[in-house]
């Protein structure tokens, strides 16, 4: 894939983002590499930086291991985060943004420190500040939220929404803690904190292996959202959504 087509599929994809109407997946038009799907990514977020969206963070994305043997991977997949995607705590947000959303628990981490570099467990401290309970909203720009690897990566993951709760101490215990996905009051999902990559924090330090390998810094305030612990769930108008994490709290939003 030359750079003009690179540049045609991030075009493709902003707009389908833009106006939240699906598209075709891109690799059943041309077959492309992961690094291919990246340089997709990226160019199509630059799309909103130019127009005027600031970066806030990192998402993770197949931080369950049994969701990288489903797709036959080796590794996690991540996306940027911006400004326009942070729905307030206990705010709300339109449906007509969206083309099909759901919603899925995670956890979300506070950046201290630019990071420039990967960080080892023993750094953790040093760069980050604090966790918090978050929701994110996935809704997939393809047709029938059908995608491979490569089309999810170049999609930016997904990456559509999210929601932050209230920041906790960085020395929160994040073992074995449960999480439960709340739509109107009633549980649809309950997973725990051991799904995503057996411990969090292996996640942050994920996010900062591969944000240096692309030659990305995490600046100094950045968020990183650590990846799904339950499956997600698709939304609808009217509903009521929110994560409860045992020693975290809560998080929510509403839906329009």
């Amino acid at each position: 894939m030359n750079n003009k087509e690179i540049l045609k599929f991030a075009t493709v994809l902003d707009k389908a983002a833009a106006e939240a109407k699906a598209i075709s997946q891109i690799s059943k038009e041309i077959p492309f590499s992961e690094a291919e799907a990246y340089a997709i990514q990226f160019a199509s977020m630059q799309k909103r930086f130019e127009r005027g969206e600031q970066f806030i963070g990192l998402k993770m994305g197949f931080t369950s291991k049994a969701k990288m043997e489903q797709m036959g991977v080796h590794d996690m997949i991540w996306g940027i985060l911006t400004d326009k995607m942070l729905i307030e705590a206990n705010g709300s947000t339109s449906m007509s943004k969206y083309i099909h959303p759901r919603a899925e628990p995670e956890l979300c981490f506070l950046v201290k420190e630019d990071i420039e570099q990967q960080i080892d467990a023993k750094d953790i401290t040093q760069y980050i500040e604090g966790i918090a309970p978050a929701l994110e909203i996935i809704d997939s720009r393809y047709e029938q939220f059908k995608f491979s690897l490569e089309d999810v990566i170049a999609d930016n993951c997904s990456s559509s929404g999210l929601v932050v709760g209230e920041w906790q101490a960085v020395d929160t215990p994040l073992k074995n803690l449960n999480i439960n996905l709340i739509i109107d009051d009633k549980q649809v999902q309950t997973g725990n904190s051991d799904a995503i990559l057996g411990n969090p924090w292996e996640s942050v330090i994920a996010a900062t292996r591969l944000a240096s390998k692309y030659e990305w810094k995490i600046p100094k305030g950045s968020l990183i959202m650590a990846g799904a612990a339950t499956p997600a769930v698709y939304l609808e108008p009217g509903n009521v959504v929110k994560v409860e994490i045992e020693n975290l709290g809560e998080a929510s939003f509403s839906i329009l």
